[in-house]
């Protein structure tokens, strides 16, 4: 197997701007969730009061003209993915040999409703003439392709909460049978708007601490109710060692394997014993030829949901046994809410600099563990060691979709 490494990463969360300041908030214990200051919130009495949202704002990283022109989850993901292929040392490559694999959980929400609304009020002359380039769902991936001239492919990935960990999965996959040489891979959500909200309030999926945004989001805690609705992208660059260290650039970490299962169980809920999860961790360590003994940090889906916190507790037990309360987990979450499509790639990168720099981030909000849930949680930042380091990142999302990248600790 030809060894994929990663070597430019990107993001902009509600925690950071960019990937490296996302990266010092969460080891500082920031939250991300904070009161919506939008008319809608009053005038359609939405139940959940906050969200969150992105720190810095598309229109004050793009030029005017992309900002009309794209919807804002496809600005999120040309945001990232041009802050991770600038990371990466904008590598010269030959056009046909860039490939694009980006993904999104539900797409360009905000052009689809606003258009909607246009039409409504309006009549159909007043409708954007690019309305539907800006709500598909591979508008994303369009626009970074486009952007870098990425000719081997721009592929679009929608499987919900799972679908920018399955990205990179599927870039791993493209990688190694030589489909490109460099593939920009990652996830992005732009869907904190009335309808989402609404709706994820009515199935009781989100908490409603309205009182307390910044503590709403609490993974693994007894007083867990609900997520917290994020926004924002992530990014990262993927080559092989080869071409990597041929062009003298600087590698982070290698991705070792990649996993994607279903559990045919529910559209909404999770498997509760969490077979479907634990295919998926098995499946990526056998492609990284690993076992579950040799894991040293987890970066957990945690999304902070009575039933989810428990089903992937279930998972990790089947697959690492007794040793599941020994490794060090982050449910990172807690600060950066849930980006839905953008949040696996988001944990990746997170993931990516724990091994990076021998750093478990914290898991912030945890005050009274669920005892249902015995795992090593971090709750402050912690060392990982000097020796070879193995860690996993989880993304399971509505439909019963499950994926898993697995990342090794670069040694030079």
């Amino acid at each position: 197997m030809t060894t994929i490494v990663v070597t430019g990463i990107g993001a902009t969360s509600p925690i950071g701007g960019t990937a490296r300041d996302s990266w010092t908030a969460l080891l500082a214990g920031a939250s991300g969730a904070r009161p919506i200051e939008e008319d809608w919130v009053e005038q359609y009495e939405i139940p959940v009061t906050f969200a969150a949202q992105a720190l810095v704002r598309p229109e004050e990283v793009l030029e005017r003209q992309e900002v009309k022109r794209l919807d804002p989850s496809s600005q999120f993901a040309l945001i990232a993915a041009r802050e991770a292929w600038a990371d990466a040392g904008t590598p010269e490559v030959a056009p046909e040999r860039i490939l694009v694999d980006y993904a999104t959980g539900i797409g360009g929400l905000w052009t689809l409703l606003d258009a909607w609304d246009t039409l409504r009020e309006k009549g159909p002359r007043r409708v954007l003439p690019m309305t539907i380039p800006m709500l598909m769902p591979n508008a994303a991936a369009a626009a970074i392709s486009m952007h870098l001239g990425a000719r081997a492919g721009a592929r679009s990935v929608v499987s919900a909460c799972a679908s920018g960990t399955e990205s990179i999965a599927n870039a791993y996959e493209h990688l190694q049978l030589g489909l490109a040489d460099v593939v920009v891979a990652g996830g992005t959500e732009a869907v904190v708007h009335p309808l989402p909200i609404a709706a994820f309030a009515s199935m009781q999926a989100l908490s409603k601490r309205n009182d307390d945004p910044a503590a709403a989001s609490r993974p693994y805690d007894v007083d867990r109710d609900g997520f917290v609705l994020g926004e924002g992208a992530a990014a990262i660059v993927l080559e092989t060692k080869e071409h990597a260290l041929a062009r003298g650039a600087r590698i982070y970490a290698e991705l070792a394997g990649g996993s994607v299962t279903s559990d045919s169980y529910h559209i909404t809920a999770p498997d509760p014993e969490g077979s479907g999860a634990a295919r998926a961790v098995s499946a990526a360590l056998e492609q990284a030829g690993a076992t579950a003994d040799d894991v040293t940090h987890i970066n957990a889906h945690a999304t902070s949901t009575p039933v989810g916190d428990v089903a992937e507790f279930e998972a990790l037990k089947r697959v690492f046994g007794d040793r599941v309360g020994e490794i060090p987990v982050s449910a990172t979450k807690a600060s950066t809410g849930h980006l839905l499509g953008g949040t696996g790639a988001l944990e990746a990168i997170f993931t990516i600099l724990a091994l990076h720099e021998r750093t478990a981030p914290p898991t912030i909000n945890l005050d009274h563990q669920d005892e249902r849930i015995p795992l090593d949680v971090v709750t402050s930042p912690r060392a990982l060691g000097d020796g070879p380091q193995l860690a996993i990142s989880n993304s399971f999302g509505f439909g019963g979709h499950n994926s898993v990248v697995a990342f090794r600790s670069f040694e030079a």
